[in-house]
This record gives structure tokens, C-alpha cells and sequence, in this order.
């Protein structure tokens, strides 16, 4: 790993996910976690630069849609406490789930919009395990 990519890393622990993690607390109100498999990006600065957008941005537009309802806010707030991420290489590594309040994403962030999850496939995944 690099300065570069120890750089970002460091960044993104330290400014950006806290920051993330006070906008879910806002939108669901209840705390969630992120838990970055910071060695699935240790070599990739292309996909440490697209990580924000890609995934937490997209799963805060999704749960501004769910919390619109008051019912899906408070569901939000009891069901959701971690959010994993964890970086993959391909389309076919690609996968998603959420259960027992965990939302694990795996994205291909280097990929750029070509490998991720958009804001409805995030926003089914969660209804479905609310």
C-alpha cells in the first residue's frame, strides 16, 4: 500500500464515514456503524476515491425514501446497526445483503457507477429485510 492510498484510507476513517455515520443517525434516527475491509482497497486508489459516492452516498438517498414514512423511519432506526463494505474486482464478485441489522455491500468501487449498487437496489434490500 501506498502514501496515496494510506493517505485516503485515512481520510475516509477519520472524516468522512463519521461524518456518514452522523447522516444516518439524522435520516433514521438511530446510530449505524461502517465496517471497511480496508485490505480489500489497500492497492486500489481508483476505488478508495469512488467508495463515498458509490455506496455511502447511494444508501443514504435509499434510506431518505424509507424514512419518508414514519413506520420506515422507526424501522430503520430498530433494524439497521452496521454497514459493511468491502471492495471486489469484478461484476460477478458483486454482492449485497442485509440481516440481523447488518447491510454488507460488496462493490467493485473501481469500476466506478459499473459496479455498483444503485439507490433502488439498495433501498429493495433493506425494505426486504425490515
Amino acid at each position: 500500500m501506498g502514501l496515496q492510498e494510506r493517505q485516503m484510507i485515512r481520510d475516509l476513517s477519520e472524516k468522512t464515514l463519521p461524518e456518514r455515520e452522523k447522516e444516518i443517525t439524522e435520516i433514521c434516527g438511530g446510530a449505524a456503524k461502517y465496517e471497511v475491509d480496508w485490505d480489500s482497497l489497500a492497492n486500489d486508489a481508483e476505488g478508495l476515491r469512488f467508495l463515498d459516492n458509490l455506496s455511502c452516498h447511494r444508501l443514504n438517498m435509499a434510506l431518505r425514501s424509507i424514512s419518508l414514512d414514519p413506520m420506515g423511519k422507526e424501522a430503520l432506526r430498530d433494524g439497521l446497526k452496521t454497514v459493511k463494505l468491502r471492495n471486489v474486482k469484478s461484476k460477478e464478485e458483486m454482492k449485497m445483503e442485509f440481516k440481523n441489522g447488518v447491510l454488507e455491500m460488496h462493490c467493485a468501487y473501481a469500476l466506478r457507477t459499473d459496479g455498483m449498487f444503485n439507490d433502488m437496489e439498495i433501498y429493495k434490500t433493506l425494505m426486504g429485510g425490515l
